[in-house]
């Protein structure tokens, strides 16, 4: 493959003045089955930029992800998501949402999936096409998704949530399962939209994931431990090993 493309809308756009942060949260808590999973978060993440949502499985960061979107019941706290309520139908349009699993037809082909989820988000005529290109799927766009690999098919559901030229892009782990070539150049796709001005909360399980983020959120069991840039962690923690620092981390969270 030759890499994935930045759409060419996103190539042209940014923000032409300072804005309010894109994702705002205040003592965020959920609730679910009696039990409280997420313990009081308080972040933000400015425009503009790459959050790192790390952590291991298990940790609240899906939880986390779905209150973003609206879509996570039994939610309290303040959340402001690009200057609105999580779920508003004005935000439908400005957020691409990747869930883990896979949000696609399997029986349609690639641009058959896109085009009818362009529809629904009345996306421009030519979204279609700068997605696919995007992740690298123009060759087999014309394919069932049935019969392609996990890894595509991830990136069929990732081109779906690029449609309507989103500003936030909140993707769990999307890059779980991928081959290291393809990590890299998703990577690169996710610096070079920031750079032109969107937004992007990025879950991952990986520790060296976070050295491609500007923010770093690190969670362990439903509470927030580090939010700041990946080198200020490093750096308080001793060591430019992520894995070490967060064990670190750790340690130091249990003996508190």
């Amino acid at each position: 493959m030759n890499g994935v493309a930045l759409p060419a809308h996103a190539r042209t756009s940014s923000p032409a003045s300072p804005e309010p942060a894109a994702v705002s949260v205040e003592d965020l808590r959920v609730r679910r089955g009696g039990s409280e999973i997420l313990h009081g978060l308080s972040f933000s993440v400015a425009r503009g930029r790459i959050a790192g949502l790390l952590g291991p499985s298990g940790c609240g960061k899906t939880t986390l992800m779905r209150a973003l979107v609206g879509v996570q019941r039994g939610v309290t706290g303040q959340v402001s998501v690009l200057g609105d309520r999580p779920g508003s139908p004005e935000l439908r349009r400005r957020v691409g949402y990747l869930t883990q699993e896979r949000s696609v037809y399997f029986d349609l082909s690639v641009r058959e999936n896109l085009e009818y989820f362009a529809a629904l988000t009345d996306a421009g005529a030519g979204s279609v096409e700068e997605a696919i290109d995007s992740v690298a799927l123009t060759r087999i766009a014309g394919r069932p998704v049935r019969s392609l690999s996990g890894g595509q098919q991830l990136r069929v559901s990732l081109a779906a949530a690029l449609l309507g030229d989103p500003e936030l892009l909140v993707l769990d782990e999307p890059t779980v399962g991928l081959d290291p070539l393809l990590r890299r150049d998703l990577w690169a796709l996710f610096t070079r939209l920031a750079a032109a001005g969107r937004t992007l909360l990025v879950s991952s399980h990986v520790m060296d994931e976070a050295r491609h983020c500007s923010t770093l959120l690190l969670m362990r069991q439903g509470e927030l431990i580090w939010s700041d840039s990946p080198s200020a962690f490093t750096a308080a923690a001793g060591t430019d090993d992520l894995d070490a620092a967060f064990m670190r981390m750790i340690d130091q969270e249990a003996r508190a």
